[in-house]
């Protein structure tokens, strides 16, 4: 069976849910990739790598790096243009048209035909306008989809115990916690793929540590899915993204939804 993960950014699929998608692939799915952008508004490496103008096409590298280290089946870009980070750090989403990008998506679903879709939570994680219109955009396909739709999970969801408080989607209530542990260092090496962001992945953990911290150090080794579609009845799920993941899944006894 087929899993189709749409992000905004490279590095958003390794940072919020590379475990999860290990323990797919392990679990023998498909798991294939669709990337809104190529991260040309993000970082350009401490030490510098490229120019900035380079940086599109750097990234893309780093993403296909990524996504082999994932056991991932396919990538692909819809070739929008990440937005440069504004004053104060301001974000901004890589287009206005929602229903231009949604349509490109139900194109790519289309193409796929994946019996799950994973993205972007609803409140965009900690917030980004790129996160934000792209949960948008595969929520608005699977209602258009409607009975073809496939099943639409979001990662970052909700628990008690969440290890990234401030990247979780508040609303969305985690229905599986899953300890990647097992899916550790494949996990680093996706995100090690992204080099020119890796300056960025440990700067505010190192911060708040006091000291040097290395890539693998501050990657998240629980991770959670929220089922977007179809609604949840009972607070439980048994479906085949469920089945998959059952060996690596805490039981809920072991966390409550925020």
């Amino acid at each position: 069976m087929k899993v189709l993960v749409f992000v905004a950014h490279p590095d958003d699929e390794t940072v919020f849910t590379g475990g999860t998608l290990i323990l797919l692939a392990r679990a023998g799915l498909q798991v294939h990739y669709l990337v809104a952008t190529r991260g040309e508004g993000g970082e350009m490496g401490e030490p510098q790598l490229c120019k900035r103008d380079e940086l599109g096409p750097l990234r893309e590298t780093e993403m296909r790096c990524a996504v082999q280290a994932l056991g991932g089946a396919s990538l692909s870009f819809l070739d929008y243009i990440d937005p440069l980070v504004g004053k104060g750090d301001q974000l901004f989403p890589y287009t206005d048209d929602q229903d231009a990008l949604t349509q490109q998506l139900m194109d790519h679903i289309q193409r796929i035909q994946p019996a799950a879709l994973i993205s972007h939570g609803s409140t965009g994680e900690y917030g980004h306008p790129a996160h934000l219109i792209s949960h948008a955009a595969a929520h608005k396909a699977i209602a258009v989809l409607a009975d073809a739709a496939p099943l639409f999970y979001t990662f970052s969801a909700a628990f008690n115990g969440h290890p990234r408080p401030r990247l979780l989607n508040k609303p969305d209530r985690a229905h599986i916690v899953l300890d990647i542990a097992s899916a550790h260092d494949q996990k680093s090496q996706a995100a090690l793929c992204h080099r020119s962001q890796n300056a960025l992945f440990v700067r505010r953990s190192s911060k708040r540590a006091g000291r040097p911290l290395k890539v693998p150090e501050v990657l998240a080794t629980v991770e959670s899915l929220h089922r977007a579609y179809p609604p949840v009845e009972n607070g439980s799920v048994d479906d085949f993204i469920a089945r998959a993941l059952k060996p690596w899944t805490k039981k809920n006894a072991e966390f409550e939804p925020k």
